[in-house]
């Protein structure tokens, strides 16, 4: 019995692998046809298994409905069952990567967040809790216990963080722990960060709860401008958070500055003169009115009264002036970097319509010329893509030329079997243009230097008679003019007219760049040449040969004489005109003169 068994288990498994040879060998067939000829259609679908493999036994000690438990987790929502890990499991999994990278990681952008609103709290609660009568005895374990929450996060950020982030040393990425903790502490952001967290509470056992004692923790400076330029280079509209911030600041100087007031106020007493605070009514609001009318230098303020309140006025207005001119600078600056596109393309404009206007071009040519300056501006965001990635090195040019238009261009029945690196280095030069409705792409009998790809839009093929009527219809993916740039000899003229049907985005890849690439490229050379002879010969094809209709007659061609009659009708001529067969061919000659 065991003999019996183990024979039938090899029998089993060489006829298994006979069977997945033969699949691999007809795969290998298929792979082989559809890189010489892309029309051959590709069999994507996996190999079916045989029957063998369902007579294969079961290994011994194993059920059908054996199955591990320990290692899968289902939920129910609506009718599916999903499959997922606890997130306990995954909770205790997760393991605190050894290195972050500042620029690319997410996660250390949201920490520096965390570590922005401490730094906000101590800048703009320590000027009140110091100057305003807001921190009482009632409330002091309520500051005191964010004041040591705030300085846990700058902890946390120089133990954890910090010491873990990666840097560049002669043109290396380092990543050794070690490394990056010595890099850490030589830095002037460990010295900076150890200023900040100085322990000056100790002193409130002697003095008293004192705000100002905090102080020092408003130095973790270099975190805020860290967060502002990783946040800047996420952002897709980075000018507004550039807005939000400049107002920020301007905020926050009218806020110390009402902090101030309220102190110089108490300082010479309440309500002692008109020109300091009296008292009544919300103390922080009124402050900070008087603050914005000091900085803005609105006027309408009581004149102060003593020798104290006449220089604290001076010197309010100086740094009011200094201030409020360094912020309308940078909300220039922020304008001006946001609307810097706008402001290029308006400019090209205006210089294109003082040409056309200089040179009398007709009214509709300038309203085309316009439509198109629109209408390239609102769907690209810029006029020229080629002026954006000038600056960009040659392999992040291709990086993004792939993600942009690779698929597009791959999808194009022409380019399919040919090298992937080919494909690559067309990509750098195809360049897009935008056509405005009932434009000629171009036009039939002209020399054809390029090939069109339809990257958006539609164009239509015309023909017929008038050469108006449309052919056929090409959509998005579509390719055309690609037999002029592949014909060789005479045959590289454009074989009808192409017009664009609305607004079209087309990709242009001229002649001279395809020949330039396809010398590095032989096997896909020969390939494209093979499509181009195939496709000049359907394209050649009498109509009839086809199967369609051809042209209608008014008198059918007559019929051929057939030889042998031929041969009888001479025959006749030379015995003489008056045989019947004679007669015979005079009455022909009759008939063919008639018709």
């Amino acid at each position: 019995r065991i003999g019996s068994a183990s024979s039938l288990s090899s029998a089993v498994i060489n006829t298994r692998l006979q069977e997945l040879v033969r699949l691999f060998k007809e795969r290998t067939e298929k792979v082989k046809e559809k890189l010489i000829d892309s029309d051959v259609t590709s069999d994507d679908d996996s190999p079916v298994a045989s029957p063998a493999a369902a007579a294969m036994p079961a290994p011994a000690g194993e059920l059908e409905g054996d199955k591990p438990l320990g290692d899968d987790h289902y939920c129910e929502m609506l009718c599916c069952t999903f499959k997922h890990r606890p997130w306990l499991d995954h909770l205790k999994s997760y393991q605190f990567p050894s290195s972050i990278d500042p620029l690319t990681n997410l996660m250390y952008v949201l920490w520096l967040f965390f570590v922005v609103m401490a730094w906000n709290w101590n800048c703009w609660l320590i000027p009140v809790r110091w100057a305003f009568p807001f921190q009482t005895p009632a409330n002091i374990h309520c500051w005191l216990l964010v004041d040591y929450l705030c300085d846990l996060i700058y902890l946390l950020d120089i133990l954890i963080f910090q010491t873990r982030l990666q840097f560049v040393q002669g043109g290396d990425i380092i990543t050794d722990k070690k490394a990056m903790k010595e890099n850490y502490l030589r830095s002037q952001r460990f010295k900076m960060d150890v200023l900040c967290l100085l322990p000056l509470d100790f002193f409130y056992f002697k003095v008293g709860v004192n705000p100002l004692l905090r102080f020092p923790r408003c130095l973790k400076y270099m975190a805020f401008f860290e967060f502002n330029s990783r946040l800047e280079a996420i952002l897709t509209k980075a000018y507004i958070y550039r807005v939000i911030r400049t107002t920020a600041y301007l905020l926050y100087s009218l806020h110390v500055n009402s902090c101030l007031y309220y102190w110089a106020s108490a300082y010479e007493g309440l309500g002692s003169t008109t020109w300091v605070y009296d008292g009544e009514g919300n103390s922080y609001i009124r402050c900070y009115y008087w603050a914005v009318k000091t900085l803005i230098t609105i006027g309408g303020l009581p004149d102060p009264k003593t020798l104290f309140e006449i220089v604290f006025q001076l010197l309010n207005y100086f740094t009011g002036v200094f201030a409020f001119s360094v912020m309308i600078g940078q909300m220039r600056d922020v304008v001006g970097a946001a609307t810097a596109g706008q402001t290029y393309y308006r400019s090209c404009m205006d210089s294109t319509i003082k040409y056309m206007n200089f040179y009398r071009i007709p009214r509709a040519v300038q309203n085309r010329v316009k439509t198109w300056y629109e209408y390239t501006w609102h769907s690209q965001g810029m006029l020229d893509e080629s002026e954006l990635l000038v600056q960009l090195p040659d392999k992040m040019r291709l990086d993004i030329a792939i993600d942009v238009n690779y698929n597009i261009v791959s999808k194009v029945a022409l380019f399919q079997g040919c090298d992937r690196q080919m494909i690559f280095d067309m990509l750098k030069r195809l360049r897009s243009v935008v056509y405005l409705p009932n434009d000629y792409v171009c036009k039939k009998g002209e020399i054809g230097r390029e090939m069109y790809i339809i990257q958006a839009g539609q164009v239509q093929v015309l023909g017929g008679p008038d050469g108006k009527s449309v052919l056929v219809t090409l959509k998005a993916g579509s390719v055309f003019g690609e037999i002029s740039l592949l014909a060789a000899g005479g045959g590289n003229r454009r074989t009808a007219n192409v017009v664009a049907h609305g607004f079209a985005n087309l990709f242009i890849l001229e002649k001279k760049d395809l020949n330039e690439i396809l010398v590095h490229y032989p096997e896909s050379q020969k390939l494209l040449r093979k499509k181009a002879k195939k496709m000049l010969r359907s394209n050649n094809k009498p109509r009839d040969e086809k199967g369609g209709p051809g042209d209608a007659l008014v008198i059918p061609p007559r019929a051929d004489t057939p030889k042998l009659f031929r041969a009888a009708l001479a025959a006749s001529g030379r015995m003489g005109g008056q045989a019947p067969l004679g007669q015979l061919r005079w009455r022909l000659k009759e008939l063919r003169a008639m018709q």
